[in-house]
């Protein structure tokens, strides 16, 4: 009889990148993060110690190396507390095993506070996308005057992006939306059909993807709409969910008139 409050690597797949993911929390110890110093994706470590006194605004999913006493443990105590949460079945190992992405762990810590140019449209409103629901939920972004940026990244310890001469901006015909999916592991084919959208929009490559076209549509619209960048950003987070479902799940439907023409 499986037992309850038990999520598997592949379910646990199908809600990381969606705005309904759990919060994730890496509880395995230190000698085993050092065996293995990669995360699953948006997951956070924290000693299992303190762990059963996270208090969550959503369910919790807990992972220990193989899902055995420790994340049972923690996820137990969660429980006891009024909190919702599962255990992701075979741990780290498991995950592993199933050939899944994996964020390295050394770059998760750069991944709290980001900074780059304001008035974003498109690969400024795409990478905290991803940033957001894959490497760090919590992320905040700094929109400030192009000629501040590395200033500003210096002074307030801010991870920059998209401009010229930093780790995660333009790379060739590459845009930051790919430097991020390449860096931090995160590649899929889900992922990288909607890299290739977003590339298209940004780089005036409508040839790479039809949809291009509709996202550059849609991203001056909004930047015409708001004149606050969070805000823009925040109002464009359900535009890039919508295209994450497309790109892993319906990319190959059509639609025409009459009605079952194209399937």
């Amino acid at each position: 009889m499986p037992r309850p409050s038990v999520i598997s690597p592949a379910q646990l797949l199908r809600l990381i990148g969606t705005p309904d993911a759990p919060l994730l929390l890496d509880v395995r110890l230190p000698e085993d993060l050092a065996a293995d110093p990669f995360l699953v994706p948006a997951a956070r470590p924290v000693p299992y110690g303190e762990a059963g006194a996270v208090r969550a605004d959503r369910p919790v999913v807990v992972i220990c190396n193989r899902g055995r006493k420790l994340s049972e443990g923690v996820a137990a105590l969660i429980r006891a507390n009024g909190g919702q949460a599962e255990i992701l079945e075979g741990g780290q190992v498991a995950w592993r095993e199933a050939g899944l992405p994996v964020v390295p762990m050394a770059l998760v810590a750069g991944t709290a506070l980001w900074v780059t140019r304001h008035r974003p449209k498109i690969d400024r409103i795409a990478c905290p996308w991803l940033i957001r629901r894959f490497l760090n939920p919590a992320a905040r972004f700094l929109f400030v005057a192009p000629s501040e940026v590395t200033a500003v990244a210096e002074r307030f310890g801010a991870t920059p992006f998209d401009i010229e001469g930093v780790t995660f901006s333009h790379r060739g015909e590459q845009c930051s939306f790919d430097a991020l999916i390449a860096d931090f592991g995160l590649s899929t084919p889900a992922l990288e059909r909607l890299a290739t959208v977003v590339r298209g929009a940004d780089t005036d490559r409508h040839d790479l993807a039809p949809q291009a076209a509709g996202l550059l549509a849609l991203s001056v619209g909004l930047s015409r709409q708001y004149r606050d960048d969070l805000e823009q950003l925040e109002a464009a987070m359900p535009l890039y969910d919508a295209l994450y479902r497309w790109a892993r799940d319906g990319f190959d439907e059509g639609h025409d008139w009459p009605a079952g023409r194209a399937q």
